[in-house]
């Protein structure tokens, strides 16, 4: 088989795309023709040329908006003016495929080639929506200015400029400068962070270059392209048809009709002026998804001379949906905002009553509502998802959406579809069986001649070589579905011919999941007899068929008796768990003859019984999809290590004839679910949703794709998944692992306790430096931090070292804890414990410190600088406790996070920094301290680390270990 001519590389040899393809249609060549020959003679002076280019290359922007690019009796819109369609798809519609490929320079058959494919993108650029230029870092930095504290600063700098206070004006407006700058670089990673992801998964296309089918991106693609796609493919570029077989696409996202619009290839006679794009059936618009069948065509138009792009140019601007966890930042922020200006006010209103100068008190005031008021926080949310997204792309998981990783630590069901995620989706035939002989025979390893020459035999191969779209790439490889490729495997094996060469195709009815077969009509280039050829499901298409096949010479009427049989022995080899495809010929597809069964094996991924079982062991139930029968089901639930036992199996039928109510109730029971079709896959993710459960779906295939929408996680396979999949999914594997799930489910529950560190250390602190402000003047004491330390601390110290929290390296204890419910609240009971016990440690100690620190009643520079520096270290320290919420030190590990031992260390250095250069102690109000100082404020301040340690290994010790997580990838 190996040396069919029929089968490789060039699409001139290839059955599929030359012997079976369909005459070019000609209608409206004439017309064409006349349009060509206008066109031809327009120049770079002629309206209807852009740059010397013939109008169906222009920009569809030019035909819109340009009266006279339709005005002159020499143009493509006179010639058109009937229809009054004005955009390159529109031009093509009313044009023959003959002559557009002729117009476009291509054969159908050979495509461009490289040469040719260089210029043209040179000309012409690369097929894609490149978004318009973002505001400029100039502006983004003065946008800033509009926050409400920033000009609550400005208004204090002006109010000191005013009084005279010089050196405070200066001294506010160089950390205005601070505070804009920090809040501008958060904001500008958040949205570097952002862009990265969505180049993670760019799409691919099948384009025939020099004879060849070749994968390439599909942004580089050029005019004048032939593509060829297939169900569950995403259309690259607006593409003039020329060949279809049952082609449905489904054309939502541009024209927003629901149903699916069947393509054909005939010239479009008579355009009117209210033309509309679902009209256009022999043109395949750029981004709209093949929902059936097949088809090739011709590139027309690509990137924003497409009708998408069209779309695309009159989009302003796009405002990004705010995720969840963000929505609840905001709310969180509103909420601290509120209780903290209402503890400022109380503060400032009390110093006044003390007799206090107003300025000093609304600076102090002012300082406090920029440390306490959390307005960065949805910022900094945003930049640990993405930073989270980008890990999770490291380890092979590509996230789509943010708000998807939030979903991830929830999930507590993972619905799996079989095929290509719990197997190797390469299928291999093992056995087979024909009518003729009554039983199975095993064709994996020695292969008996005179079994394989027998009529029945032939006959059996015979029908799933014509019956059959496999092809060979430009590699040698042989593609196409994997049963299918697992079939013209097979007959290569046996060096048999590729009946295909001897056939012209006439018509295909292609398999879906709800009819579960393929149909095939063939006229024999030798014989001139046409004939049906079907295979799929067994009791499908056992309903087709009256008889079936002994010999060439005996075919015997279909009885009771032997449908019995036949399904008995199907039962039989499925239990095995191999899948079965049920062969039959005849005249018409009523009067089918049944000649035998191919049974081809699907072995399991490598290591995926250990997948499924640490996914148990965490408290996630698996749930295994197929489309296969009982015995199959069983027989690879058994092998992976999915629970099955009489009780826990449903089949499609079953869920049929359930009652939504029923359905739901019983639904936790039951582990593995067979004969699936779409609609079966929805009504058992709904009834978990309804149950209560956050649910997650794997899949690979276009049947997939409405459940991977509906799922709560929708997780599509990288390799070998269709674009349908990917675009409904909101999870990428790209290795097409299920073990990489265990890691993002790991990275999405940590991402969530980081954020939750990082609160933790934020408002304690910002909590500590209002209570010791508030204790501070409710006793009558100065205060003992003034408004750059303040500002200082907020800025310097605590932003950069948050943000380093929230990168945290994963913590293997969070595989431990049980999925979290999705309405859990950021805020729990034991969070808030934590910031309170440590804020409570904080103040205290630096309270005490202070008034130690009193000469006789009066702040002096060394007091005030010994009670910033001890607030600093207790800071630094309570962020060494913040890492984990359970783990000990020597757990975390010292120094694995390299972005928090940055920050700290630059914390550090910049606290001695302002303690020792003299125009930093200017500017802080502070003086030197002794060596014996700085050791001293470091041990005392450590007792907030080493509490926080005693209270971890307290719950430590009451703690029973569970499941364990690593790296499993």
């Amino acid at each position: 088989m190996a040396a069919s001519a029929g089968r490789v590389g060039s699409p001139r040899s290839d059955p599929i795309h030359s012997a079976w393809s369909r005459p070019a249609d000609n209608a409206g060549s004439a017309e064409y023709a006349l349009l060509m020959e206008n066109v031809s003679s327009t120049g770079p002076n002629d309206p209807t040329a852009i740059d010397g280019n013939p109008p169906q290359l222009q920009d569809t922007r030019a035909f819109n908006h340009t009266g006279s690019a339709l005005g002159s009796s020499n143009s493509v819109g006179h010639i058109l003016s009937n229809a009054g369609s004005r955009s390159i798809s529109a031009i093509f519609s009313a044009c023959s495929a003959h002559a557009t490929l002729e117009r476009q320079g291509v054969s159908k058959d050979l495509g461009l080639d490289n040469a040719e494919v260089a210029r043209r993108r040179l000309q012409y650029g690369l097929n894609e929506l490149s978004a318009e230029a973002s505001e400029s870092m100039l502006i983004k930095f003065f946008e800033q200015f509009q926050n409400p504290l920033i000009l609550l600063l400005l208004a204090s700098a002006v109010v000191s400029v005013v009084i005279g206070n010089i050196q405070d004006a200066i001294s506010i407006t160089l950390a205005i400068l601070i505070v804009l700058t920090v809040a501008f670089v958060q904001e500008y990673q958040s949205e570097k962070s952002l862009e990265a992801l969505n180049k993670l998964a760019p799409p691919h296309c099948h384009v025939i270059r020099e004879g060849d089918i070749r994968q390439k991106l599909a942004n580089e693609l050029v005019p004048g392209d032939i593509v060829v796609f297939e169900r569950g493919d995403r259309v690259p570029a607006d593409v003039r048809l020329f060949e279809t077989v049952h082609l449905d696409i489904d054309e939502s996202s541009l024209t927003g009709e629901n149903e699916p619009t069947r393509k054909h290839t005939d010239t479009l006679q008579n355009v009117g002026p209210d033309v509309s794009l679902n009209e256009r059936k022999n043109i395949a618009f750029m981004g709209t998804l093949i929902f059936n069948g097949h088809g090739k065509g011709v590139v027309i138009a690509t990137g924003k001379l497409t009708e998408l792009g069209v779309v695309f140019c009159m989009m302003n601007e796009v405002e990004t949906r705010r995720t969840p966890l963000q929505t609840k930042m905001d709310t969180l922020g509103k909420q601290l905002s509120g209780a903290s200006f209402i503890f400022i006010g109380l503060i400032m209103l009390m110093g006044v009553l003390q007799g206090r100068k107003l300025l000093e008190m609304f600076t102090v005031s002012v300082s406090l509502a920029v440390a306490a008021i959390p307005e960065g926080l949805p910022i900094v949310v945003t930049v640990t998802l993405a930073l989270g997204v980008l890990r999770m792309a490291s380890r092979h998981a590509i996230v789509k959406k943010l708000p998807s990783v939030e979903s991830l630590g929830s999930v507590n069901v993972i619905c799996v579809d079989k095929t290509g995620t719990l197997t190797m989706n390469v299928m291999k035939v093992t056995q087979i069986f024909t009518a003729a002989h009554g039983f199975p025979i095993d064709v994996e390893h020695k292969i008996d001649p005179t079994i394989i020459h027998h009529s029945a035999v032939v006959q059996l191969l015979r029908i799933a070589n014509i019956c059959n779209n496999a092809h060979t790439d430009h590699t040698g490889k042989t593609a196409g579905q994997p049963g299918e490729v697992a079939i013209m495997e097979f007959i290569d094996k046996l060096q048999q011919p590729d009946e295909r060469i001897k056939e012209n195709r006439i018509s295909e009815i292609p398999f879906n999941a709800d009819r579960k077969w393929m149909l095939v009509e063939s006229r024999s280039t030798t014989t001139r007899i046409t004939q049906c050829f079907v295979k799929g499901a067994l009791e499908p298409v056992l309903d087709m068929c009256s008889s079936y096949y002994i010999s060439e010479s005996s075919v015997i009427e279909l009885s009771t008796l032997k449908r019995q049989e036949f399904k008995h022995q199907e039962q039989h080899i499925a239990q095995q768990g191999l899948r079965v495809l049920a062969l039959a010929y005849g005249d018409s597809q009523k009067n089918m003859i049944f000649v035998g069964l191919i049974a081809m094996y699907d072995p399991p991924r490598p290591g995926i019984a250990n997948t499924v079982r640490l996914l148990i062991e965490c408290g996630i139930k698996i749930v295994m999809l197929t489309g296969d029968s009982d015995g199959t089901a069983r027989a690879i639930a058994s092998r992976i290590g999915i629970p099955v036992s009489t009780g826990s199996i449903m089949s499609g039928a079953e869920i049929n004839s359930a009652r939504e109510i029923d359905l739901q109730e019983n639904i936790s029971r039951i582990s593995v679910f067979y004969r699936m079709s779409p609609a079966h896959k929805l009504a058992i993710i709904r009834a978990h949703q309804r149950a209560g459960a956050i649910v997650a779906m794997t899949g690979d295939g276009v049947n997939d794709a409405p459940a991977l929408r509906l799922a709560d996680i929708g997780i599509s396979m990288g390799k070998h998944g269709t674009d349908v999949a990917k675009e409904a999914a909101d999870m990428i594997l790209v290795n097409d692992n299920l073990a990489t799930v265990i890691n993002a489910i790991e990275e999405g529950k940590n991402i969530f306790h980081n954020i939750q560190n990082f609160l933790c250390f934020q408002l304690s602190t910002s909590a500590s430096a209002l209570s010791l402000i508030a204790f501070s003047t409710f006793l009558g004491l100065e205060n003992p931090l003034n408004a750059m330390q303040i500002l200082w601390i907020n800025i310097i110290c605590d932003g950069p070292v948050a943000q380093s929290l929230g990168v945290e390296n994963a913590n293997p204890e969070v595989m431990k804890q049980p999925p979290r419910h999705k309405d859990e609240p950021i805020m729990t009971r034991d969070l808030i414990t934590r910031i309170l016990i440590n804020a409570a440690i904080i103040v205290t100690g630096t309270l005490l410190l202070y008034v130690f620190e009193l000469n006789e009643g009066v702040v002096t520079t060394r007091g005030r600088t010994m009670t910033f520096t001890c607030f600093v270290f207790f800071d630094m320290w309570n962020s060494l406790a913040c890492r984990s919420s359970t783990r000990l030190i020597h757990q975390v590990g010292w120094t694995t996070n390299k972005m928090y031992t940055y920050a700290v260390t630059a914390c550090v250095l910049g606290q001695l920094a302002v303690i020792y250069i003299p125009f930093f102690q200017s500017v802080f109000q502070t003086s030197a301290l002794s060596l014996f100082d700085l050791v001293y404020l470091v041990i005392v301040t450590s007792v907030v680390f080493w509490a926080d340690q005693g209270r971890k290994m307290y719950f430590t010790s009451r703690k029973i270990p569970e499941c364990h997580s690593d790296n499993y990838v």
